[in-house]
This record gives C-alpha cells, structure tokens and sequence, in this order.
C-alpha cells in the first residue's frame, strides 16, 4: 500500500484502516514508529517507508511598500534582506530606514527594527536576523 499524505494545518495526517495520526512536532524516525505501531493491528510485520516530500510550512509576509508584497513560501532559511529581496525589493516610496519585523510569540508579538540603510552598508548587520515561520515584514 502506497500512499501521499499531507500535513494539515492540525498537524494530523489521515492514514487508510488506522485513522489520523497527529504527524506535526515529530521526526521521521517517530512517525514511522507510530504508523508501524498502529497498522501491525491490521496487517502483521508492516514495513513502512515516511519520508517527507515537501515542506511548505515555512511562510513569511512581505507588506508595504515592496515591488511584490505577498506570502511566500520558503523551502530554506532566509533572512530580511533576502525576503525583501524575493519582494522585489523597496519601491521607490519606502520609508527605508522604518521596517519592522513582527513575530508572533505567545501572547503578544515581538517587533524587530531593520534600518535598511545601515545593514545593506554592513554597521548594523544583526539587525538582518534569520526569519521564523509566520513572520510579517512591514515596510511603511
């Protein structure tokens, strides 16, 4: 038996005779313990293969004033000035040195200043921090 399954946003996966099986916040090497523990009820020595065959949790957003705003998707780590970069880069009418860098963190978000200015000159590259899932960069 073969089968393509995708993460939902639940983090379950729906798998034939055994049902969903919560697949979010765990390794390959779990999941396929879990998915084995469960169908050797129904199909005796079961040899399972999970392999993940592609990642699209991974989004950030770009709003503002950017040549491209939108939600993309990464299959890689980035970090500021390669996410504005993939937006196409400042419009002409940008406030350069006012972007903020949102992330959600428990209740309430953290806001990180990015003055384009000084981190493209190199004074001040900590500012061009790697980006997490579901960050928002404004540039007003």
């Amino acid at each position: 038996m073969t089968k393509l399954v995708t993460v939902l946003p639940d983090n379950k996966i729906s798998f034939p005779l055994i049902g969903e099986v919560v697949a979010g916040g765990k390794t390959v090497v779990q999941l396929k313990k879990e998915l084995e523990d469960k169908i050797s009820r129904f199909v005796p020595d079961p040899n399972l293969s999970v392999m993940v065959q592609q990642v699209n949790s991974m989004q950030i957003y770009v709003i503002g004033k950017v040549n491209h705003p939108g939600r993309f998707v990464l299959n890689t780590n980035v970090n500021v000035l390669q996410a504005l970069a993939m937006a196409g880069g400042l419009n002409p009418f940008a406030k350069r040195n006012k972007i903020k860098i949102f992330r959600e963190k428990g209740d309430k978000p953290e806001i990180f200043k990015f003055r384009y200015d000084d981190v493209s000159q190199g004074t001040h590259p900590e500012q061009n921090i790697r980006l997490k899932r579901g960050d928002v960069i404004v540039v007003p």
